[in-house]
């Protein structure tokens, strides 16, 4: 450690809230005070140190020649849970105005008190160094919550294991400022034991009374189970009264519960009992020493599991409020005291035993290690602190080309035929597409889903998108609150009853949305195209299939069983040709490219399709593009059948326009061209006056299966709903 560029002593101030705080702060006083030349001490006394009830312990410190600086009365009475939120909010109220006038560089504070974490929220807040002592280590109760809130708000620490050291490292606070010290209370626990104490046992328990011969009890309330801490003190009396020893036994602190403990005391009388010497405070070089020579400690004090086990002496250990904490071998747990038999027989097993001392928490060298560790803090270096989180994977640093990413989709079009997949900007763009053959079979369809999107959100990065989830273009009946494909047409063989929501989103953990190819156009549409802006308007697919979607107020129309928008459905002749669905005369058997090629090969077989300036190889599959190209030169029987196909389209429409009453009705899909005119006129022809006059234009987007699926994710963003 390199010594402190600043040349004025540091200001230190240590702030101390309660008996058991101050013996692991006062050694570190003493090793401050002993230097005036490198620091300047204040101190700070608040919590129950000023309470009457708990002592006034305050009076020590005077004791032991420190001046304090300042004593703030912070603790609201009533012991409970709303009076500890209290006594906090009353610490920060009043700690300001102290801090504002002492100005210290550096503020110590100890442990895991309610009250500390006032002085530690404090101080953080006013821009003033914390070294945190006692940080790291796991007990139970609320006292980790509030011990793990003091590191992260601590800019130094000071930890007594190395197990603690670790702690600390593992939640990532850096490795420099923590310092494996030891306790300071060590520094005098190691050497405490060869003192006269037989002085020290005849004040506190009588003359008669020798080494060995006593118990200490000393035990507090669990502020997470207030009431079955009180229950467990209960039976640890009513175990005492029966195992008739001397007993010094200790009030609790101030937590939440002490007061019904205090009262469970009253109510046996314990105050009264010859076997009792019931004491509030015990200056801590003393009580150290009966702890010493006792032939049992029992209780839940942090003193039974850290400072007991310097002198060997058996210590029970009640309950969850030290779950966690490093012990010695003179450690008895008895975790779920629930019966005073219990209790009884752990005093059997332990009472006048001696086990080897513990050096667990410490070698006596603590102090010095802490001021060489305060001489060495640079006052120029930065006051923020800094977290040395582990690496992340992946990770991309905030910079200039991360805020001006484009917002994106990974777009998704599972057709009949072709599986297609895009990344779609915010505007609408395409920065670029995927296709291959959509597989036969459920297994690998999915796989290779899963293949290419890993692949294209991959890709994103490369092109600077970020890509804000997945949408889904799918053929067939889809519930898109649940991105299942309920039922799906007969072009995409083995999809019914699929989820296809959670494996992308456990692949890519990114957001899923599922919708029917129909829907997905009308989306598109809505977002990009002809119906932007249009409250109510219908979009009808012109492809393989005959598809659609409504949009009636802004919003997408899905029906109660999803089935609304399945417009090439719609019957139009009773004795039609057959549909794929296995009804008759539906839009579909007229309209669709699957109709258009069946009557194309019809034509062909009669070789009536192929005219002048026409021709078709002989492994050349008939489409409907045939159809159409036969037309164009002349064919009046393909002229006939694409008339028919637009008129079942239109009095489809018709239908619709009488059903629903939209402004605005797009034709999309590859085929709309074809059909444009002819619906126009059977609109004016058979629908009724009111909707004669309705737009019907063709869609001007490139891709709306694409579009229309990104539309779900980029609508997201913006909070719409559809």
């Amino acid at each position: 450690m390199e010594k402190n560029e600043n040349q004025r002593k540091l200001r230190v101030c240590v702030a101390t809230c309660n008996r058991a705080d101050y013996s692991k702060l006062a050694p570190i006083m003493f090793g401050i005070k002993a230097e005036p030349e490198n620091f300047e001490l204040s101190v700070v006394v608040i919590g129950s140190h000023l309470i009457d009830d708990y002592g006034n312990t305050y009076r020590m410190i005077e004791q032991d020649d420190f001046d304090i600086q300042a004593r703030l009365h912070t603790i609201v009475r009533g012991e409970d849970e709303a009076a500890m939120v209290e006594s906090v909010g009353l610490a920060l109220v009043k700690l300001p105005d102290v801090l504002n006038r002492l100005k210290p560089d550096i503020i110590i504070v100890h442990g895991d008190r309610f009250d500390a974490l006032a002085l530690a929220t404090t101080a953080a807040l006013m821009n003033i160094r914390i070294l945190h002592i006692e940080g790291g280590e796991v007990s139970g109760t609320i006292d980790d919550s509030i011990r793990h809130s003091i590191t992260k708000l601590a800019h130094y620490h000071v930890c007594c294991t190395r197990s603690a050291e670790q702690h600390l490292i593992s939640m990532c606070e850096d490795h420099d400022r923590i310092l494996l010290a030891g306790c300071p209370s060590y520094d005098k626990l190691l050497n405490v034991k060869n003192k006269d104490y037989n002085g020290v046992i005849k004040t506190w328990l009588g003359d008669d009374v020798k080494s060995g011969e006593y118990i200490v009890s000393l035990q507090h309330p669990v502020t997470t189970d207030i009431k079955h801490s009180v229950k467990m003190f209960e039976f640890t009396l009513d175990a005492l009264l029966s195992f008739n020893k001397k007993t010094l036994i200790l009030f609790p602190n101030i937590d939440a519960g002490s007061k019904e403990m205090v009262r469970v005391m009253r109510k046996k009388g314990i105050e009264h009992h010859p076997n009792f010497i019931p004491v509030k405070h015990i200056p801590f070089e003393q009580f150290i020493q009966l702890v010493a020579h006792a032939g049992c400690m029992i209780g839940n004090s942090s003193c039974g599991v850290r400072e007991a086990g310097a002198f060997g002496t058996p210590v029970i250990n009640l309950g969850t409020r030290q779950t966690g904490r490093e012990t010695g071998e003179n450690v008895l747990h008895v975790r779920d005291a629930d019966t005073e038999n219990k209790i009884i027989h752990a005093l059997q097993l332990q009472f006048g035993k001696r086990y080897p001392c513990s050096k667990i928490y410490g070698d006596g060298n603590a102090v010095p290690r802490i001021v060489k560790f305060l001489k060495s803090i640079n006052l120029v270096e930065p006051l923020q602190k800094k977290f040395c989180f582990p690496p992340v994977k992946d990770n991309i640093s905030q910079d200039i080309d991360h805020i001006l990413e484009t917002l994106s989709a990974l777009a998704v079009d599972l057709g009949g035929t072709n599986l297609r997949i895009g990344i779609v900007s915010m505007k609408g763009e395409i920065v670029k597409k995927y296709q291959q053959p959509n597989p036969k079979t459920y297994e690998d369809r999915i796989e290779l889903i899963l293949k290419m999107c890993v692949e294209a959100a991959s890709e994103a990065v490369k092109l600077n998108c970020r890509i804000l989830g997945v949408g889904i273009s799918t053929g067939g009946r889809v519930n898109p609150h649940e991105g299942v494909v309920l039922h799906s047409t007969k072009l995409i063989q083995e999809w019914s009853s699929v989820d296809l929501r959670t494996p992308l989103s456990d692949t890519l953990h990114l957001p899923v949305w599922v919708d029917n190819d129909g829907n997905c156009a009308a989306l598109a549409e809505r977002k990009f195209g002809q119906g932007k802006g249009v409250g109510d308007f219908v979009t009808v697919i012109t492809g393989t299939g005959i598809g659609g979607g409504v949009i009636h107020h802004h919003e997408l129309v899905h029906g109660s069983s999803y089935c609304a928008g399945e417009l090439g459905h719609i019957m139009v002749s009773f004795d039609g040709p057959e549909c794929m669905c296995g009804s008759h005369g539906c839009i579909e058997a007229y309209a669709s490219g699957i109709a258009l090629q069946r009557e194309a090969k019809n034509l062909h077989d009669e070789d009536l399709l192929l005219v002048e300036g026409m021709s078709l190889k002989n492994d050349e599959p008939v489409t409907a593009v045939h159809l159409i190209q036969a037309a164009k030169f002349g064919n009046t029987k393909a002229s006939s059948i694409l008339k028919t196909a637009g008129t079942a389209l239109g009095m489809g429409i018709v239908n619709i326009l009488h059903t629903i009453n939209p402004s605005l009705v797009i034709l999309s899909g590859v085929l709309a061209n074809q059909y444009v005119s002819t619906v126009k006129d059977v609109i004016r022809q058979r629908g009724l006056a009111s909707v004669q006059d309705v737009d019907v234009v063709v869609s001007n987007l490139s891709d709306p299966a694409l579009l229309g699926a990104a539309s779900m994710v980029l609508d997201y963003t913006t909070r719409r709903t559809y």
